[in-house]
């Protein structure tokens, strides 16, 4: 399928492109609001310059070395999916986002919105989370092993068994959040702001801890403190 016959289709008012391969396709500032593009290809693709993607279902499409910028994804379901390489700057993931089990290895997520969003058990390795806002975000079982989530704003985020060993977590915020039993060894939390986070049964050998707020944490059966 063609990116003229894709938007042809949609306008029309065609919804299922599930399956479609546009790999490489130029779809930036494309509007495919509420489109099921469930297990697409859009490997290499420019979905950036505010392309308009809520509701859309991409669940298990492949996104690896997609350009997302700017795009607007807000309430997408994305479960399941390949962003693996991603560049998603400024990227709007906010609200019912769902990228349960997700993969965004690596992927560039600098000053992302992604308030509210399920990253539940998502593969976040590596990716680059710094400045995004992640305020009452899913992260469940993520793993988030070698992350920059420096001066990211995390307040009241569900982390319970996340892996966030060697991340970079300077000056974020973490206040409120809830780091039950996460790993944090190794992490960098120089300046960051825990202050009332659960962090009973967190791992935080080796974790540099420098000018971090703990006030008011629960700090109880914390290894390596």
């Amino acid at each position: 399928m063609t990116v003229q016959e894709l938007l042809a289709a949609y306008a029309a008012g065609e919804r299922d492109f599930s399956g479609a391969d546009l790999r490489g396709a130029d779809l930036s500032g494309a509007n495919l609001e509420g489109a099921d593009l469930s297990g697409a290809n859009f490997e290499g693709a420019n979905l950036s310059g505010g392309a308009q993607l809520t509701f859309t279902d991409l669940s298990g499409a492949d996104l690896s070395g997609a350009k997302l910028s700017y795009a607007r994804l807000s309430g997408a379901n994305l479960s399941g999916a390949n962003l693996s390489g991603a560049n998603l700057y400024r990227v709007d993931l906010s609200g019912a986002t769902n990228l349960e089990g997700a993969n965004l290895r690596g992927a560039y997520l600098y000053n992302a919105h992604l308030r509210g969003a399920n990253l539940s058990d998502a593969n976040l390795r590596g990716a680059d989370f710094s400045t995004a806002d992640l305020e009452g975000a899913n992260l469940v079982g993520a793993n988030l092993e070698g992350a920059n989530l420096s001066f990211a704003n995390l307040s009241f985020a569900n982390l319970s068994g996340a892996n966030l060993t060697g991340a970079n977590l300077i000056r974020a915020n973490l206040e409120g959040a809830n780091l039950y039993c996460a790993n944090l060894s190794g992490a960098n939390l120089e300046g960051a702001d825990l202050e009332g986070a659960n962090l009973e049964g967190a791992n935080l050998s080796g974790a540099r801890l420098d000018g971090a707020n703990l006030d008011g944490a629960n700090l109880d059966g914390v290894i390596g403190l």
